[in-house]
């Protein structure tokens, strides 16, 4: 039976209130490895260090729309394959609501060098013995899980 004006309209008020009593962020990061293990890391424009390209999930987006969006934008990357999910982990140093979703992703295409801008400086693979000085912690965290069986972790 379908649910009436009132029991439709107090669900969403129900949201509503969820969305300001307990507001939470949703990210994406994607561990793009190249057919040599060679791994893809941004340096943005605002955040110091190398980190994996992603990006906040838009209202409306799935978390793999949103990863295949982040990938294009900053490192030109078509996904040609479905993503593989690496794990969710809790960001709180970001803050205490913020979460982010790790893909990793083994088919793509590049379509071309990206142009440095505002948001992104530098869009580059590394071999895993050299990554480049600033590697963030997480990042490293994350290819220690995947490459050496490091326990996953709950924790960016």
């Amino acid at each position: 039976m379908a649910a009436s004006f009132q029991e439709r309209l107090k669900l969403r008020l129900m949201h509503w209130s969820f969305l300001v009593a307990r507001p939470m962020t949703l990210g994406v990061r994607g561990i793009v490895l190249s057919a040599d293990d060679e791994i893809l890391l941004v340096r943005h424009g605002y955040l110091s260090g190398w980190h994996f390209p992603g990006g906040g999930v838009e209202v409306g987006e799935t978390l793999v729309q949103s990863l295949t969006r982040e990938l294009e934008e900053e490192a030109r990357i078509v996904v040609e394959a479905p993503l593989i999910l690496h794990g969710m982990f809790f960001n709180n140093r970001t803050s205490r609501r913020d979460h982010v979703a790790v893909y990793i992703v083994r088919n793509f295409r590049v379509l071309g060098e990206r142009p440095p801008d505002w948001e992104i400086k530098e869009a580059r693979f590394f071999s895993r013995s050299k990554l480049p000085e600033g590697t963030t912690r997480a990042t490293r965290a994350r290819l220690a899980e995947i490459f050496d069986s490091a326990p996953l972790s709950d924790r960016w």
